[in-house]
């Protein structure tokens, strides 16, 4: 004989509008989580490669007209100090982070699907606001440049590209600021840290995005001991933040800073210069201006 709760219990579960226990595999897509990430960690990895390969190959592509033109039969032995050709170069680089945005955006959101700054982090933590990021990118920078000081002195192929015209050098500025530290904390600290520490844990996590991160960077500072130092203990801190903060954010507005410093002092480069020698005309090496200047290249 049937109760009135057994029937009422009997009603409810088999009524249509009774929400049906919520399957284990959508937890990633209805409450995203940087640290729960809804892609794999080969999605990742090859969004990196992806990213790797359309800095490499599409600058060359967009200079191809200007090569044909003016290298047709030549060889290229030397083209690289070619002012134009530099600058075609590094202004490839812009279309390249416009499309890493694009591919890290239908990866992160599976095409819309999902909140890209929910999955990323992009908020502040508590205990570790704007504040606390700005001046740790402050104090990053110093201490860069103390290593520098130590350390550096090498001429490198950055150095290079930026003395090679003042166009280029301001190109390298503006882009320094306004793509590449999105660009790079998305892939670096959004996708493959986020990937790695799932699967690995956030300690090894830390090391393996950090030493990525890093090792891209050498051939730009080789062989510049102290710009690879510099480049090396900024990748670990911003790995560090990213694991203890669980925020992609506090990376960003670091990164950005470091960079900005650094933008301000290739815009500014020719006045500081003439300012430093002024004060010090019979200065014939490097002083401590010229070191400060290394740091932004």
């Amino acid at each position: 004989m049937s109760t009135p709760q057994d029937s009422a219990l009997s009603a409810q579960t088999i009524h249509p509008s009774n929400p049906e226990p919520e399957p284990s595999g959508s937890r990633a897509v209805s409450a995203p989580d940087p640290d729960n990430p809804p892609w794999s960690l080969l999605q990742a990895l090859l969004t990196w490669a992806a990213s790797v390969l359309l800095s490499i190959f599409v600058p060359w592509l967009l200079a191809l007209p200007y090569l044909a033109t003016h290298y047709r039969g030549a060889r290229l032995q030397g083209a690289l100090a070619d002012k134009t050709l530099v600058i075609i170069f590094i202004a490839g680089l812009l279309p390249v982070h416009g499309l890493t945005l694009i591919l890290a955006w239908a990866v992160v959101s599976r095409l819309g699907k999902l909140s890209p700054t929910k999955v990323l982090g992009w908020s502040w933590k508590t205990d570790f606001g704007i504040g606390k990021s700005v001046g740790l990118a402050i104090l990053l920078f110093l201490v860069a440049w103390l290593i520098l000081l130590k350390f550096g002195g090498q001429e490198t192929e950055l150095e290079r590209i930026l003395e090679s015209s003042r166009a280029a050098a301001l190109i390298t500025a503006f882009l320094a600021v306004a793509t590449a530290p999105l660009v790079e904390e998305v892939i670096y600290r959004g996708l493959l840290y986020s990937a790695f520490q799932r699967v690995i844990g956030p300690v090894f996590a830390v090391i393996v995005v950090a030493s990525m991160f890093a090792g891209l960077h050498v051939l730009q500072y080789w062989p510049n001991a102290g710009a690879i130092s510099a480049i090396t203990l900024l990748s670990v801190v911003l790995t560090v933040v990213r694991a203890r903060t669980g925020r992609l954010l506090p990376c960003f507005v670091i990164h950005l800073v470091f960079n900005g410093i650094q933008s301000l002092i290739i815009v500014f480069e020719p006045y500081l210069r003439a300012l430093y020698h002024s004060w010090h005309p019979d200065a014939v090496g490097p002083g401590l201006i010229n070191f400060l200047l290394g740091l932004s290249r």
